[in-house]
C-alpha cells in the first residue's frame, strides 16, 4: 500500500452519473487489475473505495458513480486539483487462470475489468466480455473493449435482457470467468454458470485495509475481509448468506 497526493488531469462524464477521472502519481503499488484505491475528500471523515480501471506509469483511470455527496463533491473537481490516496489496496484478480476466460460485469463494475483484460492479452489470451448494464445511457467501456479487440455482448434491464441471458451463447466458448458488479449479479453467476471463476465484491468501507473488520464476507475457510483478502475471491470458497 502507498499513501500519496495525485493531480487530476481529467474528470469528465462518461455515462449517466458516471465520471472518468485520470490522475498523475506514482502507481508501483498497483500489482494486479481489480485493485482499488481509497480517496480522501476534502470535508469528508471517510475515505471513498474506488475500483481502479487502468494504469500505466505515469498515473491512473478511475471510473466511478455518483451516488452521495462525496462522490458528488468528488464530481465537481478540476483538473489540476490534487487528490489524497491509499494506492494498491486489495488482492485483485489472478489473470493467469483460463486460456478461454469469460470477463462478466454489471454496471460500474465493469470498469476494473478493462485492466483485466489487458493483463489477458498481455498473456496471449483473448477474452468473451459480456456486460450487463439498466439502460443504453448507463453502458461502459463497450468502445474500449472492443478498440482491444475483444468481442463484446451487451444486455440492458430496459430490454428485458439480464447479463445471464447471454450465458447460453458464450458459455461454450469459454473455460473460466471472472465477474465484477453488484452482489445479486455475482450470486446469478455462480449459480448459472458450471465453470471455475473469480468474483470481485462490492462493499462499504470504513478503512480499507483491514482494521474495522466492517467488510467481512463468508467463506468456507472463515470470514475474509472485502478489503484485503478481497475484493476478489474464488468461486469454490464463497458461501453465500440465506
Amino acid at each position: 500500500m502507498y499513501k500519496g497526493c495525485y493531480e487530476i488531469v481529467e474528470n469528465t462524464p462518461v455515462a449517466r452519473a458516471v465520471y472518468r477521472m485520470r490522475l498523475l502519481g506514482d502507481t508501483t503499488a498497483l500489482t494486479a487489475p481489480g485493485q482499488f484505491v481509497n480517496i480522501q475528500l476534502p470535508g469528508f471523515y471517510l475515505r471513498r473505495p474506488i475500483s481502479v480501471a487502468n494504469w500505466d506509469s505515469e498515473g491512473m483511470v478511475l471510473l466511478y458513480k455518483v451516488v452521495g455527496q462525496g462522490t458528488e463533491a468528488m464530481s465537481r473537481m478540476a483538473a489540476g486539483e490534487q487528490l489524497d490516496l491509499l494506492v494498491g489496496l486489495g488482492n485483485g484478480f489472478d489473470a493467469s487462470k483460463g486460456d478461454k476466460p469469460l470477463l462478466i460485469g454489471g454496471g460500474v463494475g465493469t470498469p476494473p475489468l478493462l485492466g483485466l483484460a489487458k493483463a489477458l492479452l498481455g498473456r496471449g489470451v483473448m477474452p468473451q466480455v459480456a456486460l450487463g448494464f439498466a439502460t443504453h445511457e448507463d453502458r461502459l467501456l463497450v468502445k474500449d473493449f472492443e478498440a482491444m479487440c475483444c468481442q463484446v455482448s451487451v444486455a440492458l434491464i430496459s430490454e428485458n435482457r439480464l447479463v445471464t441471458d447471454l450465458f447460453p451463447e458464450l458459455i461454450p466458448l469459454c473455460d473460466y470467468y471472472y465477474a465484477c458488479g453488484p452482489e445479486p449479479m455475482l450470486r446469478a453467476v455462480h449459480q448459472a454458470i458450471p465453470l471455475n471463476g473469480q468474483l470481485s465484491f462490492e462493499a462499504r468501507m470504513a478503512c480499507g485495509f483491514g482494521a474495522c473488520m466492517g467488510c467481512t464476507c463468508k467463506t468456507f475457510a472463515g470470514g475474509k475481509r472485502i478489503c484485503t483478502e478481497g475484493p476478489v475471491l474464488f468461486k469454490e470458497e464463497i458461501i453465500w448468506e440465506t
